[in-house]
C-alpha cells in the first residue's frame, strides 16, 4: 500500500445494482475495472502515513473515501467530498491512478474499492474500523445497501417520530428504508412493490401496510390510507423516473419526497414546479444515505448485534466469486435481496 493506503483481505462481498448498472452500460464506466463496492475484510497491510488502523482489524469499506480537508469534509458530509467526486467516482485513487493491472494495461477499481476480489486496496478513510465479533458477510452490505437505506431516513430525511412513510422498491436499499423509518418511530410505515413476495419481505422488516402498484394506483392507495392526506414522507428506492414521479405526488402538502435509488444516466423526470412552491413540497437527493461512514458504519453494527437492525434476513445467498454473473441473473430477475460473495 501506498503511504495513506490499506490492504484488505476481503472476506466478503454484496453483489449491488450499482454494479449492474455499470455491467449493462446503464452507466458510462470505463473498462477493464474489477466491480464491486460492498466489502468487508481483515486489514493485512498498512502504509506508512496510516495512523488509525492496524493490521488484524476487521473493516467495511466505504465508497466515497474522504479527504478528511475540503469544506463538505469538515462539515460533516463525507459523501459529499471534492476529492472524492474527482477520484474515487472516476474509479481511481487520490492521485488519479489505478493500483491494479493485468500485464502491461491498468485496471480500475469500482469506486476505487473493487471488492469482486479477495484483496482490495482501498485508501486509509474508506476502511472503517469495525468491532471484531459481528460476522464479515452480515457487515458487508453495510458499505452499502444498510447504510443508504437506512441514512436516507435518518440523517437526509430526519423522519420525526409519528411520521407517515411511503417506500417504493422492496429491494436491498429499500427494505433498509423501512428499517430506518421504524428506528425513527414512524407511525405508519406503507411499503409499494410489484412483488407479493418482497411486499412480505416489507412487513418483515417493519411495514405496516402494503401496495401492490402492478394493482392499485400507488398514489391512490396513499391517499386512501392516510385519509386523503398523503404521506409526510416519501422513499423512491428503485431508480425508475415514473415512481419517482409517484412519490411526490403521494406527499402531502409540506411533505418530502428522497430520491434514494440511483437512475441510469441520462434519465430525467418531471414534476409540477407551481405545485411544489404552492404546496411548499420539497424533493431531494440521498446519496449514500448522507452518511458519515466512520460513525454510521459501527453505529449499525452495534444496532444489528443488539438485535435492533436485521442484516441476516438481508443475505438470501452465498456464493464463490465465480458464481457472480449467476447473481446479476438472479438480480435482473428481481429473485432475492443480497447475494454475497464468500471468499
Amino acid at each position: 500500500p501506498g503511504a495513506g493506503e490499506v490492504l484488505v483481505r476481503l472476506a466478503a462481498s454484496g453483489v449491488c445494482h450499482s454494479d449492474l448498472h455499470a455491467l449493462d452500460g446503464e452507466w458510462d464506466t470505463p473498462v477493464p475495472i474489477v466491480l464491486g463496492h460492498e466489502g468487508a475484510g481483515e486489514v493485512v497491510a498498512v502504509g506508512s502515513e496510516v495512523t488509525d488502523l492496524e493490521v488484524g482489524d476487521h473493516v467495511i469499506l466505504s465508497w466515497t473515501p474522504s479527504c478528511q480537508k475540503c469544506e463538505y469534509c469538515v462539515s460533516g458530509r463525507p459523501v459529499l467530498c471534492q476529492l472524492a467526486n474527482e477520484t474515487a467516482y472516476q474509479h481511481v485513487f487520490f492521485d488519479g491512478k489505478p493500483r491494479l493491472t493485468d500485464g502491461d494495461e491498468s485496471v480500475k477499481s469500482f469506486l476505487a474499492v473493487g471488492s469482486f476480489g479477495d484483496h482490495a486496496m482501498v485508501p486509509a478513510s474508506a476502511a472503517i474500523r469495525i468491532r471484531k465479533d459481528a460476522p464479515l458477510a452480515q457487515a458487508a452490505l453495510v458499505g452499502c445497501a444498510v447504510t443508504t437505506g437506512i441514512g436516507a431516513v435518518t440523517n437526509t430525511a430526519r423522519v420525526e417520530p409519528g411520521s407517515t412513510v411511503l417506500v417504493v422498491g422492496c429491494g436491498g436499499v429499500g427494505l433498509n428504508v423501512v428499517q430506518g423509518a421504524r428506528l425513527a418511530g414512524a407511525k405508519q410505515i406503507i411499503v409499494a412493490d410489484v412483488s407479493e413476495e418482497k411486499l412480505e419481505l416489507g412487513r418483515r422488516f417493519g411495514a405496516t401496510h402494503t401496495i401492490n402498484s402492478r394493482e392499485t394506483d400507488l398514489v391512490e392507495a396513499v391517499r386512501a390510507l392516510t385519509d386523503g392526506r398523503g404521506v409526510d414522507y416519501a422513499f423512491e428506492a428503485i431508480g425508475l423516473p415514473f415512481t419517482i414521479e409517484a412519490c411526490y405526488e403521494a406527499i402531502r402538502r409540506g411533505g418530502t419526497a428522497v430520491v434514494v435509488g440511483q437512475v441510469a444516466d441520462g434519465v430525467k423526470i418531471s414534476i409540477d414546479p407551481f405545485v411544489m412552491s404552492d404546496q411548499e413540497k420539497r424533493l431531494i437527493g440521498s446519496n449514500y444515505g448522507s452518511s458519515r461512514q466512520s460513525i454510521d458504519f459501527p453505529k449499525i453494527i452495534d444496532l444489528y448485534m443488539e438485535g435492533k437492525v436485521d442484516l441476516d434476513s438481508m443475505v438470501t445467498d452465498r456464493i464463490p466469486l465465480d458464481g457472480v454473473n449467476e447473481a446479476f441473473a438472479r438480480m435482473r430477475a428481481g429473485q432475492g435481496i443480497r447475494t454475497v460473495i464468500e471468499y
